[in-house]
């Protein structure tokens, strides 16, 4: 396993350093001239002092070509430094450890409640198949996913705020288990759910269809025994993996919720880095944000074979 995950990382390298490679260049050449956007910020009118533009550009290093910026911040990132912001001149270390655990929080808890709710509810429209729950679970599903979460964050906070005033508008954050917490956590399981769920749905059908269940079925255990000692563990395969592709995008999409709820995460964070052109923050974002997918997916494919012994004795038979 040790050599497994070894070359894994060795594998995901090449790729992240040419992914970065694209977005420094998307920014160098595209997003403007940050030191510009630093005079244009500046109150009343101030003259465009081209003596002081060009002290500042070579103080920050932007003078040099593309090539010798991006190569000197690569080396900075194998040091563990992802260097310091143009625009608020803060270590992106520090910007990125006070913004990434709260789009943490998000992810974990919106995660865990699209697991929570999402598989049962898989299940439950499995065991009726074409029947009334079936119907309205499936039908729910499907008008879930067809609202992106930039629509149902406004909607849902006219009425549940400002029209019904169940829930006080939420901005800003104050921790998971807060009343601020609620709207954004449901926003973000709301559209993820409908995936889950028929992930589960269409795994426990064909589970249900396999030989050992119908003779499950003839020895007259119940359904629940059923469902949970024999066709539960093969449908959590495919469940899992989908459950980290929707972590995943939890954690890169965080962005809308983020804008949307005033909450200071990291998807915030990237939003104003790309306003501002702040080329080092915005790297070390994406940095993040890549490293944790492929977390992610190295903890999946350790997952699969405790999952799955058949992929378990697949691995034995390859050492």
């Amino acid at each position: 396993m040790p050599k497994y995950i070894l070359l894994r990382i060795a594998r995901w390298i090449p790729g992240v350093i040419l992914l970065l490679l694209f977005v420094y260049a998307l920014m160098f050449y595209g997003a403007g001239d940050p030191v510009r956007l630093m005079f244009l910020k500046e109150p009343g009118d101030v003259a465009w002092d081209t003596e002081r533009m060009n002290a500042i550009r070579e103080e920050l290093g932007l003078n040099r070509s593309f090539l010798v910026q991006f190569g000197e911040y690569i080396g900075k990132v194998f040091k563990g430094d992802l260097g310091n912001s143009l625009v608020q001149r803060r270590s992106v270390n520090d910007m990125i450890k006070s913004t990434f655990p709260v789009t943490l929080q998000i992810a974990l808890a919106a995660a865990f409640l699209v697991g929570l709710f999402g598989i049962p509810l898989g299940i439950i429209a499995a065991l009726n198949q074409n029947g009334f729950w079936d119907n309205l679970i499936l039908g729910a599903a499907l008008f879930v996913w067809s609202i992106p979460s930039f629509v149902t964050a406004p909607l849902l906070m006219v009425l549940l705020c400002l029209n019904f005033k169940i829930l006080p508008v939420p901005y800003g954050w104050k921790g998971v288990f807060t009343v601020n917490a609620i709207l954004p956590l449901f926003v973000a399981s709301f559209r993820p759910m409908a995936l889950v769920i028929r992930q589960t749905r269409t795994g426990v059908i064909s589970v249900l269809s396999e030989d050992y269940i119908r003779t499950a079925k003839a020895k007259g255990l119940s359904g629940f025994t059923i469902v949970v000692k024999h066709a539960l563990r093969p449908v959590l395969t495919p469940v899992v993996t989908q459950l980290g592709i929707v972590f995943s995008n939890l954690i890169s999409g965080s962005l809308f919720i983020e804008i949307i709820f005033g909450i200071p995460g990291i998807g915030r964070l990237m939003k104003s880095s790309i306003v501002d052109s702040d080329y080092s923050a915005l790297m070390g974002c994406v940095l993040v944000i890549l490293a944790v997918i492929t977390l992610i997916n190295l903890i999946i494919d350790i997952i699969y074979p405790l999952l799955d012994p058949r992929l378990r004795a697949q691995q034995v038979r390859e050492k």
